[in-house]
């Protein structure tokens, strides 16, 4: 079955949907011989709490703080624009295009239709937050708004303004213009664990007020609709029309917004994901101070460290951040640190991959001084780095494995770039077997070998050479750091093959 990732933005106007993976069904049968892989307990192993009989009591505390979002837009979408909170189709991978459809209708027509100019509707879900009025939701609820309201449980319809919005981490800041004194939930004061119970509460379809109950069912995913992914995982039931609503614990304590869900239909099937509280609070602080979000910036462009990069760096574990380059004059180049470097910890906390180094450092403000403990040929050292400014069209790019080379052994033809006017250093890729190993990983005709297990190369027995003496090291890879046509610079791990290129 394919599913398909899906911003729950509204209704009435346009949301995303994203095929993210399959499923499969497998048959269980009855091993030949009994496989004792430990020794069972003497007593059983029982659960340490019952689930709760009923819900109400939490639902009764908390609902009179969940609200309905109505937004007007006046804005025209055309065909490439599939309307607030979808994707940057730039940044989706070209076999998932085809599965983003709009669902959301503008003055009653659904579908993809024609553009639609005027006056359109929209609806979602929110949260309020303090007793003076102010309001979490999505930002892609309230994007392109022109006016907003907001329908408290009591049905009171009253007007808010946006105070605030951060597209990074799809979180906007209301509040209402009218004053008074509002019942308000409060945010949980710890995340919560896989497994534990939760309850949702919002507005799908536009019906008012609905609650759904499940349980955490993963944290930590990453389901590419942001720089700094990091969603809760549940599975009470969510739908169009939820986006911005919150889901509580049994404590009646607000630990996520939801804001998308994974189905085949548009429909729940019980995959849906939550920013997680913690991120909400950091950013809303900002929104309601600021009415932005200023996060810290390092300058770096990363790459998460794979097994073959793992590999071609006498690595143990594939864990860290790869430094692809230090971009000049920034923090991280005042601070030292080069092309190749692997970041390890941000004061102390160990860095799981270059995602997880982009969320660290976006949480920080500029200014803060931080510790990176990082890997440079080998050898452990610790960098002090006072964090800039996010530039509003820079961030710590977070880039996958994708391609590189290595010699004709790897199935590559090579000359020096001088003399081919590809630059004035490194080696030239001027053919690529296309069953090599160097083609697998994505290297390209035009592309320049710069360095090769760390080491400048200018022409191919450079290349030979450093292949010959990772292969004596017993490496399984060799890393290099490849241009691009563009002059974009990466890394890439090229396993080693016996086979003659």
């Amino acid at each position: 079955m394919t599913m398909t990732v899906r911003r729950r933005a509204f209704a009435s106007v346009a949301a995303a949907a994203l095929v993210a993976g399959g499923a499969a069904g497998f048959g269980l049968t009855e091993p030949a011989t009994p496989a004792y892989a430990q020794a069972l307990p003497k007593t059983p192993i029982e659960a340490p709490e019952h689930p709760p009989g009923s819900f109400a009591n939490v639902v009764d505390k908390v609902k009179p703080g969940v609200v309905a979002v109505k937004v007007k837009l006046d804005s025209a979408l055309d065909d490439d624009d599939d309307g607030p909170g979808s994707p940057n189709m730039q940044q989706v991978p070209p076999q998932l295009r085809e599965f983003f459809k709009r669902f959301g209708q503008g003055n009653g027509q659904g579908g993809r239709g024609m553009p639609q100019r005027g006056e359109r509707g929209a609806v979602g879900s929110g949260f309020i937050i303090s007793a003076d009025g102010y309001v979490v939701t999505n930002n892609h609820v309230v994007d392109k708004a022109k006016t907003v309201q907001v329908t408290l449980d009591d049905s009171r319809t009253l007007d808010a303004k946006v105070i605030g919005k951060d597209p990074k981490t799809d979180i906007a800041l209301l509040k209402i213009t009218e004053s008074g004194s509002y019942p308000y939930v409060q945010f949980g004061k710890g995340a919560p664990r896989v497994g534990d119970w939760v309850v949702a509460i919002g507005n799908p379809f536009g019906l008012g007020g609905t609650v759904t109950a499940g349980i955490v069912s993963a944290r930590g995913r990453d389901i590419g609709a942001g720089p700094y992914d990091d969603f809760l995982q549940i599975d009470a039931p969510i739908n169009k029309g939820n986006s911005g609503g919150p889901t509580f614990n049994v404590n009646g304590e607000v630990v996520g917004v939801n804001t998308a869900i994974a189905s085949p239909s548009g429909g729940s099937v019980g995959l849906g994901f939550a920013i997680p509280a913690e991120t909400v609070q950091t950013v809303v602080d900002q929104l309601r101070t600021d009415g932005k979000v200023v996060r810290g910036y390092l300058g770096v462009q990363v790459q998460p460290v794979t097994k073959d990069i793992a590999e071609g760096l006498g690595l143990d574990k594939a864990k860290g951040a790869l430094v692809d380059h230090a971009e000049s004059g920034t923090p991280a180049a005042k601070a030292g640190l080069k092309s190749g470097d692997v970041i390890e910890s941000v004061n102390g906390a160990p860095v799981n991959d270059a995602r997880d180094l982009s969320r660290r450092i976006a949480g920080l403000k500029p200014g803060t001084e931080v510790k990176l403990a990082y890997l440079r040929n080998g050898k452990g050292d610790v960098a002090t780095v006072e964090l800039g400014t996010l530039p509003t069209d820079g961030k710590v790019a977070s880039r996958g494995d994708s391609s590189s080379g290595g010699q004709p052994r790897l199935g590559l033809s090579l000359a020096p770039a001088n003399d081919v006017g590809l630059g004035d250093e490194g080696v030239a890729v001027m053919d690529v077997d296309p069953d090599g190993p160097a083609a697998a990983k994505g290297i390209a005709q035009g592309d320049v070998i710069l360095d090769v297990a760390g080491t400048s190369v200018s022409k191919p027995s450079d290349v030979q050479a450093q292949i010959r003496a990772a292969e004596s090291n017993g490496r399984k890879a060799v890393l290099m750091r490849v241009k691009s046509a563009k002059g974009q610079t990466r890394f890439v791990a090229v396993g080693l093959t016996k086979k003659e290129g």
